[in-house]
């Protein structure tokens, strides 16, 4: 009886390993290069990532009804934005999936956020990345390769994500 457990123990372990290694709905992994778009941010600068080589890029997807994009956006201001924003090597973008530009400043302009938003209401930037799941974050290193992907919010995955930057801008 004990074997029958295990083994069910076992397999749906694994079966979860597999599936959370085995996303479908991510487009690109580690290590590719970065999908090139073009974009331009809130306040009306034009972005070319496929210009910005020498430089660590992150991008978040989010949107402004997502309870994980919410609590995470407070944290990318504080512990990201705010102690990298003057490095000219390192490029932050919020991307509001699905949001026109008066969605995303209404958005900014509550929750007093400094970041640079762009909107993407048609989803023509984040269809190049994933299909589906936000909260989003995707690392771009100087090389234009990606370094780091992560989906959903948890603690746990923002701090890899902030030991990474820290490692790469210093």
């Amino acid at each position: 009886m004990k074997k029958i457990y295990f083994t069910a123990f076992l397999f749906i372990i694994v079966t979860g390993f597999l599936h959370a290694q085995d996303d479908s709905s991510t487009l690109v992994r580690v290590g590719d290069s970065a999908p090139a778009f073009t974009c331009a941010t809130i306040d009306g600068k034009s972005i070319d990532i496929s210009k910005l080589n020498g430089k660590i890029i992150l991008i978040n997807f989010f949107a402004t009804w997502c309870p994980p994009c919410l609590a995470e956006l407070p944290e990318l201001q504080k512990d990201i934005w705010e102690p990298y924003s003057d490095r000219s090597d390192f490029v932050l973008l919020i991307v509001g999936r699905e949001h026109t530009q008066a969605e995303v400043e209404a958005f900014i302009e509550k929750k007093k956020f400094t970041m640079p938003f762009v909107p993407d209401p048609n989803r023509a930037i984040f269809k190049l990345y994933a299909t589906q799941n936000i909260p989003r974050n995707v690392v771009i290193g100087k090389d234009g390769k990606i370094l780091f992907q992560s989906m959903g919010y948890s603690e746990e995955e923002f701090i890899k994500l902030k030991e990474l930057l820290a490692k790469v801008l210093d």
